[in-house]
């Protein structure tokens, strides 16, 4: 008598298991290339994943872009074994130390994360050590070359050199609380085109960025085509060293800088800038100096102002006059934005877009008075500012109006449109037309 194996019970015949997955006699490239076909939801990527082990490791080798709330998960190796294709990588919600155990969710337009009772506004020790941070990183940059773009906080000069050397062909980067030491790796980022750097938010962390790190930088990183600088100090020269080494520069964006006087008249120096955004500033610029020493941006084409005070017409007018040649204006929720404040943008004779919302100081006399100086005007677009009343709309505004290609006009909603005007109505309490 013969005993088999009780073990052998449990096998399964290749044939049979082909039988019971059909998917089997496909190769893994022909299986990943059904796969690709199919709708990029994030449900239908967790469905693929739990049909088995072999779709879960190709479903793995699909996904591009991939946002890190764990830490563990890059130290211990598993991000790159589990996703071997990445070419985006947010780690910034892993950056921070945040309680899974608690409901209450601090957030800011930068940072959201999970607190408890122990967590004190301005303590840094949320922050994972640059230690681990950088070992991640270097983990990282063992298995995914093909990186293009990394957002990551609390990195030393060590771990983003890593980065730099490993992945080649990175060309966006967004550093928080970064520092002067750590543009010195940045630096090394050759291929590097757009870059964002977060020095100081206020209750999270604080670090400097300064004159010494912007030079830094433009030394390093001379194919910048779009740069962002958040919280960061600064001066004339180190405006004025990225303008002259970053020659690609078209974007500058300015967000609640912390920066010395006169910083406004290094702007000039970026001579194929076509956009300055400045955000969330308490005062553009102290001290602008004489006129004929801020210089121009030649090919400036669009300069956008959004949620910062315009009360100081002397840095108001020094960015006017920086920015003389734009073709669009945007001002969005500038508080300060009076009818004086608003003439100084005369200076600007090429403006073909003009957009303004949330200004609650500005007038309909305020604004005529304006645009009319404007003979290249072909859209305006005005949005919830009260004191602008279709009342008080002149014949020869709406004279003006009638020029227009485009116009969206909702400066109050208890107000509609005049009928005469000449235009139909759109939406209650606004108007809206394009002409072909």
């Amino acid at each position: 008598m013969h005993l088999s194996n009780p073990k052998s019970k449990t096998l399964i015949p290749n044939s049979t298991l082909i039988i019971m997955d059909r998917t089997l006699l496909l190769s893994d490239e022909l299986l990943l290339r059904i796969l690709s076909k199919l709708p990029n939801s994030q449900q239908q990527r967790n469905s693929n994943s739990l049909v088995c082990k072999r779709w879960l490791n190709l479903q793995g080798r699909l996904v591009r872009t991939l946002r890190v709330l764990d830490w563990s998960f890059v130290l211990s190796g598993r991000l790159i074994i589990r996703f071997p294709n990445l070419n985006h990588v947010d780690l910034v919600p892993g950056s921070f130390t945040s309680s899974v155990y608690s409901s209450i969710v601090v957030s800011h337009r930068l940072v959201s994360m999970h607190v408890d009772s122990a967590w004190r506004i301005g303590v840094e020790k949320n922050l994972l050590p640059g230690e681990t941070v950088d070992a991640g990183l270097k983990s990282l940059a063992g298995g995914c070359p093909n990186l293009r773009k990394l957002e990551v906080a609390g990195c030393s000069e060590a771990g983003i050199s890593t980065i730099g050397a490993e992945c080649v062909t990175l060309q966006e980067l967004e550093l928080q609380r970064c520092d002067d030491a750590v543009l010195g790796g940045v630096a090394g980022c050759e291929n590097l085109q757009i870059l964002k750097i977060v020095g100081c938010v206020r209750g999270f962390y604080e670090s400097v960025v300064s004159d010494i790190g912007l030079t830094i930088l433009a030394q390093g990183c001379r194919r910048l085509v779009k740069l962002e600088l958040v919280g960061c100090e600064g001066s004339f020269d180190g405006v004025k060293a990225i303008g002259q080494c970053c020659v690609m520069l078209e974007e500058l964006v300015i967000v609640d800088h912390r920066m010395d006087d006169g910083w406004l008249a290094g702007v000039s120096f970026c001579e194929n800038l076509k956009t300055l955004r400045v955000q969330s500033c308490k005062v553009i610029d102290g001290s602008p100096g004489l006129e004929e020493h801020l210089g121009c941006c030649e090919a400036l084409e669009r300069v956008h102002l959004q949620k910062f005070q315009m009360r100081d017409r002397n840095g108001v007018g020094a960015l006017f006059s920086v920015c003389r040649n734009a073709r669009e204006i945007v001002l969005q929720d500038c508080w300060g934005l009076d009818d004086g404040t608003l003439s100084l943008a005369v200076v600007c004779r090429r403006v073909k877009l003009f957009y303004v919302e949330g200004c609650s100081l500005l007038t309909t006399e305020g604004l005529e008075s304006v645009i009319e100086h404007w003979k290249e005007l072909e859209c305006l677009r005005v949005v919830s500012c009260k004191n602008i009343k279709d009342s008080d709309i002149s014949p020869e505004l709406a004279t003006l109006f009638s020029t227009l290609k485009e116009l969206k006009w909702r400066p109050d909603t208890k107000y509609l449109f005049p009928s005469d005007v000449g235009v139909s109505m759109g939406k209650k309490g606004g108007k809206f037309f394009k002409r072909s």
